[in-house]
C-alpha cells in the first residue's frame, strides 16, 4: 500500500473515518521534520482495523531504516536477585505476595555476573541489563552493582551495561555512573491517569523522578511501557507522550506476560496485530531512537516477529528475568530469515561460534530434526494441528543465573 494523501474512507458501521494513506502519510511528515504527531492521529494508528496494520508497519519501518539500516540490537538479561519485593505491582511475578513459583534467590556475586556477560557476548548481545528485584537500591546494593560492572568491564570492555535497580537515592546514579554503568532503565510502563490501578506502593512521579535523576548523573535513559494490562488508547498515547518529554535514549515496549499466580494472570487481550500497532505507533513517536521489543515478544507477537523488527530495532536475547524466551539461537535465525544482521560489538567481538551448530539441542533437549541430545528420535508435533498456545508459551524461568543450568545463550 502506498503512502500518498487522501480524504476520508467509510469504515464498515459506515462512519467516515480518516483515510490509512492519508493518516500515515501525515504520521510521516510529522516525524521527519522532528513534530509530535497529532494526538488524534495517534489514536487513529492504534484504531486501525487488521487489514491496514501492515500499511503502518511498512511507513514506520521507512523511519526504522532511515534511522538503522538492518541492524538490530541485541540486549540479554541478568536478573541479580529475583522476587522477594516488597512493591505491589499487578503485573509482576516478583510482587509481594506472588504466587508465581518463580526462582528466588539474593543478590549473586560479580563472578556470576561476569560469567553471564561473557555468555551475552557469545550470544550476540551487545548490551547486559542488570537488574535487581526491590523498591530501590541501598547504598551497600549500589556497591555490590559497582563491582560486578567493573567485572564485566574487565572481561568486555565494549559490552554496554544497562542497571535496573528501582528507585534510586541522592548520589546513587552519580555512583553507578563512576562504576561503568552506561544507561539506566526505569519504564513508566503506563499512564499516569492509570498508575495506581496497578500499583500502590509509588506513583507514576517517582519513576518519572528516577529517568531524570539517572539522565541528570550522566547515565544514558532507558525508559519504556507495558501494555495489555487492560489500557485505553488514550492511555498508551499519554504514556507515549510521556516519555517522549523525558527524551530516552532506548524505549522498550513490554507485552504482559500474564504469569499464574498474579492480580494479572489470565489477562489475554493482545493480539499479534494489535502489538504491531502499538509498535508503529512508538517509532511515529521515536523516529530515530532505539526501540526495543522486549518482554513477551514470543508470547504475543509469535509468528510476526521478524515483521515486528521492520518497526523496532532492537530485542532481549535469551531469557526474561523470571520467564523463558525462545532459544537463543532461533533469534539469531529470525534476524538473518528477515535480512537483519546484530550489531556489533567494537572491534567485531561476539558472536563467538555458529548458534546453528552450538545450540544443536533446544532449551527441551531435542534438534531441529527431533532427536534428543543422545541421538534418539523426540516426540515431534503435528505443528500445524498442535501449534503452542499463547498459555502454553509461558514458562517459568528454570536456568540460568540462580540455577546450575547454563542461561539460554
Amino acid at each position: 500500500m502506498s503512502i500518498t494523501t487522501a480524504a476520508t474512507e467509510s469504515s464498515p458501521n459506515g462512519v467516515a473515518g480518516p483515510d490509512p494513506s492519508a493518516l500515515l502519510a501525515r504520521c510521516l511528515d510529522a516525524a521527519r521534520a522532528g513534530r509530535a504527531i497529532d494526538r488524534l492521529d495517534a489514536l487513529a494508528v492504534l484504531a486501525l482495523d487488521d487489514a491496514h496494520t501492515t500499511a503502518a508497519v511498512v511507513a514506520a519501518g521507512e523511519l526504522r531504516r532511515a534511522a538503522f539500516d538492518n541492524v538490530v540490537k541485541m540486549n540479554f538479561l541478568v536478573n541479580l536477585k529475583s522476587g522477594l519485593c516488597p512493591e505491589d505491582c499487578d503485573y509482576c511475578s516478583q510482587r509481594r505476595g506472588s504466587e508465581a513459583g518463580i526462582l528466588t534467590y539474593r543478590t549473586v556475586g560479580p563472578d556470576v555476573v561476569s560469567d553471564a556477560a561473557t555468555r551475552a557476548v557469545h550470544a550476540g548481545a551487545a548490551r547486559v541489563c542488570l537488574v535487581s528485584s526491590g523498591r530501590g537500591p541501598s547504598d551497600a546494593d549500589v556497591e555490590h552493582v559497582a563491582e560486578a560492572v567493573m567485572a564485566v568491564r574487565d572481561a568486555h570492555p565494549g559490552l554496554e551495561v544497562c542497571a535496573c535497580l528501582g528507585l534510586l537515592g541522592d548520589g546513587q546514579a552519580e555512583r553507578l555512573a563512576d562504576a561503568g554503568v552506561d544507561a539506566y532503565n526505569h519504564n513508566l510502563n503506563t499512564s499516569e491517569e492509570r498508575y495506581g490501578d496497578i500499583c500502590t506502593t509509588h506513583g507514576f512521579q517517582d519513576r518519572v523522578d528516577t529517568v531524570t535523576e539517572a539522565k541528570s548523573a550522566g547515565l544514558s535513559p532507558c525508559s519504556g511501557a507495558l501494555f495489555g494490562m487492560g489500557e485505553t488508547d488514550d492511555d498508551i498515547v499519554d504514556v507515549a507522550e510521556a516519555l517522549r518529554a523525558l527524551e530516552p535514549d532506548s524505549v522498550p515496549i513490554n507485552f504482559l506476560i500474564p504469569v499464574d499466580g498474579t492480580p494479572m494472570a489470565g489477562r489475554w487481550e493482545l493480539t499479534p496485530q494489535r502489538c504491531l500497532r502499538i509498535l508503529a505507533l512508538f517509532r511515529f513517536m521515536f523516529p530515530s531512537t532505539e526501540i526495543r521489543i522486549a518482554g513477551g515478544r514470543e508470547v504475543h507477537l509469535r509468528t510476526v516477529q521478524g515483521l515486528a523488527l521492520e518497526v523496532a530495532n532492537s530485542i532481549f536475547v535469551g531469557d526474561y528475568l523470571t520467564t523463558e524466551g525462545q532459544a537463543a539461537h532461533k533469534d539469531l535465525e529470525l534476524l538473518a530469515d528477515w535480512g537483519f544482521v546484530p550489531l556489533e560489538l567494537p572491534g567485531g567481538a561476539g558472536l563467538g561460534c555458529d548458534h546453528r551448530d552450538a545450540h544443536d539441542h533446544d532449551a527441551h533437549g531435542q534438534d531441529e530434526h527431533g532427536q534428543d541430545a543422545h541421538g534418539r528420535d523426540g516426540q515431534r508435533r503435528d505443528l500445524a494441528a498442535q501449534e503452542p498456545s499463547s498459555e502454553e508459551l509461558v514458562r517459568i524461568r528454570r536456568r540460568g543465573v540462580g540455577t546450575d543450568l547454563a542461561p539460554n545463550a
